[in-house]
């Protein structure tokens, strides 16, 4: 705050200190004067034998002495604090050729990309075939071939999302849609998460990442169809839902009837965001026969779209046209992500461009065995930093 004068204000330890002061000097002179008005008029004989000088001398030095004494006083009571003396720390000199931590961490970079790449393997009757090993396998990235650093055959904890259809056309196919989702629950282990998107008109996230699968299967009894079928939308929510994901290894699993008709997300940028993310698409299609009266084109267009989003992540889309299957195809895609390899390489294109690559898995040919189906990832986007 500054005085109406323009100088800066006074501490309160000045005003204290001339309080105390100007006081007491004030009240003597006062009753100085009384004093000898009073003595002058009393005894007046007495006061004419000294000199006005010698009155006015003696004034004075009373005054200083009340001056004197407050401020020794206030001395005196500052002496009886505790006087405490704080050393500044000298900073230790760092020679030339040494670097603080905080520097020496900004001098590590890790600029080694490790692509991982899981793999199916199936025989001509869609059987799983397991016991294969790094041999069996060629991986090439762009036409190039790599070298497969990493080899796993294990069964990983898993990050799930389920995108469940909950548009009006599901009303007699939702019972046999939960029975579906039980079934491929049942071949969870206790370290994979979930979690569960439903659409009709719209997305919405009914139940985040969650390692109870009764918490899923708890919401799915109480849901009802309704409205139209924002399957790109779901899509896209499920896929920015799965960045929070703790498991290395991610899949969805959509359970739809049919194509999109209410989404404001386009196909394009949903395959692009499919195409950006490290998750595999597996897809249950509830299709009627293309026979059937009545089908919109965005249901012709329907297997179409599922096939080609679970293909390029290396996911599958099954078409079921019985309803007593759902709940066994469901089971099937669960064992699948169960019996999958994962094959880790470091690009021999260290670029960092951003660009899209193509990568392609090929089985070594081998006695007595029949001709294998691999089904793998396609691509991914290489790194920018």
């Amino acid at each position: 705050m500054v005085n109406p004068s323009g100088d800066p204000p006074e501490s309160s330890a000045n005003y204290d200190l001339r309080e105390v002061v100007s006081r007491p000097v004030s009240i003597f002179l006062r009753v100085l004067t009384g004093f000898f008005l009073f003595g002058r008029t009393c005894f007046g004989d007495t006061f004419k034998r000294y000199t006005k000088g010698e009155i006015i001398g003696t004034m004075r030095l009373v005054s200083g002495l009340v001056v004197i004494v407050p401020v020794a006083v206030l001395l005196a009571q500052d002496s009886t604090q505790p006087n405490v003396s704080i050393t500044p720390r000298v900073r230790e000199k760092i020679p030339d050729n040494a670097a603080s931590i905080t520097e020496r961490r900004a001098d590590i970079r890790v600029d080694t990309t490790l692509v991982l790449i899981p793999v199916t393997v199936t025989d001509p009757m869609s059987r799983f075939v397991t016991g294969l090993d790094r041999d069996n396998f060629k991986l090439y990235e762009d036409k190039i071939e790599q070298e497969i650093s990493q080899f796993s055959s294990e069964d990983a904890p898993l990050s799930v999302g389920i995108v469940f259809d909950t548009s009006g056309s599901m009303g007699a196919k939702l019972q046999k849609s939960r029975q579906a989702v039980t079934q491929f629950m049942k071949t969870a282990n206790p370290q994979d998460e979930f979690f569960l998107v439903e659409f009709s008109d719209r997305p919405e996230l009914v139940q985040g990442f969650t390692k109870e699968t009764e918490e899923i299967q708890n919401h799915l009894t109480f849901t009802q169809s309704k409205g139209r079928t924002a399957l790109l939308d779901g899509v896209y929510m499920a896929m920015s839902q799965m960045k929070k994901a703790q498991n290395p290894r991610k899949a969805l699993l959509i359970i739809s009837d049919g194509g999109d008709n209410s989404s404001r997300y386009t196909e394009t940028e949903v395959r692009n965001a499919v195409r950006e993310a490290d998750v595999q698409i597996y897809a249950i299609g509830i299709f009627e026969a293309v026979s059937a009266r009545g089908r919109t084109l965005e249901e012709l267009n329907g297997p179409g779209l599922l096939n080609e989003l679970a293909e390029q992540t290396g996911g599958r889309a099954f078409a079921v046209d019985n309803l007593a299957e759902l709940p066994d195809v469901a089971a099937k895609i669960g064992i699948e992500l169960r019996n999958e390899y994962v094959l880790g390489y470091t690009p021999k294109n260290t670029v960092r461009d951003g660009k899209y690559r193509r990568v392609q898995v090929k089985l070594v040919k081998t006695t007595g065995l029949p001709q294998l189906r691999p089904m793998f990832r396609t691509g991914y986007y290489a790194p920018t930093q």
